[in-house]
């Protein structure tokens, strides 16, 4: 019997909402520290198979979350395309040598990289009850696009929003391929057992409207179209950070089965906006939750009770603070299901 998770993200909605939280597996537990002190690193610790099911499982032990979110990350894309990827202490993901120094064809690609994530998938799935969904991810082609060109994190998103002006060709090429390469990540976690996908548009609001409709849906719509012919059944999230205002349009024109909402989003707006009965997800602010107080609980109900006739899978804006204090990750859970 599937769970009240996916059975929302079907559009069967629940009495009470079901709830897992982006980076739920990570810095904030302490067991999840203390794994990642004795591997030695983050990458370490993802292609490591046995590891990374442990880290998957940990917050659902924990917090008996409804779903289980595969630990990875969003740059084993662009690693598998060829591009080198590491992660500094204290500085985040580096990729090299970037798409501004380099053509995207003198990289050489390797897809066995993916094989430790859906082996991760695979051992996951047999640790966790039935109940708790599997929830598999990737980036979307714009955010991965940016990494790759800038070879890092960047403030404005500016050197891939300017090769989408200065030569959108070639950025479309770029996203072409990372279309591609995500289409097989995505079977591939799914044949490996995760039940459930997400689209993770981190960057989406960097974009005006006309290039949002271009690297933004155009690509998501071309992912979900394809995970569509091969796994019908499999419930695409598409997550736009930023989107705003154009959250309708996403939520039209990309054919995703359900909306991951950003702290930003008035849900009573987005209620009004989406198509009737579209399941949607979030959308608590991270850093109330690191904050606590009276205002968390409050909160909570509030998003709960403008959702109150949609299928709504309770999450935050976007991923859990390292700071975050597990009382309030516990008060946040009392306040939704007490």
């Amino acid at each position: 019997m599937p769970g009240p998770l996916l059975d929302t993200l079907k559009g069967f909605r629940q009495p009470v909402p079901p709830v897992w939280l982006m980076r739920q597996a990570g810095r904030y537990l302490p067991e999840y520290r203390e794994l990642r002190a004795e591997k030695g690193g983050f990458l370490e610790l993802v292609y490591d198979s046995e590891a990374a099911a442990e880290v998957t499982v940990q917050p659902i032990r924990r917090f008996g979350f409804d779903g289980a979110i595969l630990f990875s990350d969003i740059l084993i894309v662009p690693h598998a395309m060829g591009q080198g990827l590491e992660f500094m202490a204290g500085e985040g993901p580096k990729l090299s040598p970037t798409l501004i120094e380099v053509e995207l064809d003198s990289f050489t690609p390797d897809h066995d990289r993916f094989e430790p994530v859906y082996e991760t998938v695979r051992r996951t799935r047999g640790m966790i009850d039935d109940s708790v969904t599997m929830l598999g991810f990737a980036g979307s082609p714009w955010t991965v696009a940016t990494y790759m060109i800038a070879g890092e994190g960047s403030k404005d998103q500016g050197p891939a929003r300017l090769l989408a002006y200065r030569d959108p060709a070639r950025l479309q090429a770029i996203i072409d391929r990372i279309v591609a390469t995500s289409v097989k990540y995505l079977r591939g976690q799914i044949d490996a057992g995760a039940e459930a996908v997400q689209l993770f548009d981190s960057w989406a609001g960097s974009l005006a409207p006309d290039e949002f409709e271009r690297w933004v849906i155009a690509p998501n719509a071309a992912i979900t179209a394809e995970l569509k012919a091969s796994h019908p059944d499999t419930p695409v999230i598409g997550f736009p950070k930023g989107a705003g205002a154009k959250l309708p349009a996403y939520a039209r024109e990309t054919g995703v089965d359900a909306i991951g909402m950003d702290e930003t989003l008035d849900p009573a707006w987005v209620h009004a906006s989406l198509p009737a009965g579209m399941p949607v997800q979030g959308n608590l602010d991270p850093l109330l939750v690191e904050a606590g107080g009276p205002a968390l609980p409050k909160r909570v109900r509030a998003i709960v009770d403008a959702f109150g006739d949609r299928p709504h899978v309770f999450n935050l804006g976007h991923g859990i603070g390292q700071h975050t204090p597990i009382s309030h990750v516990e008060e946040l859970l009392a306040a939704l299901r007490g």
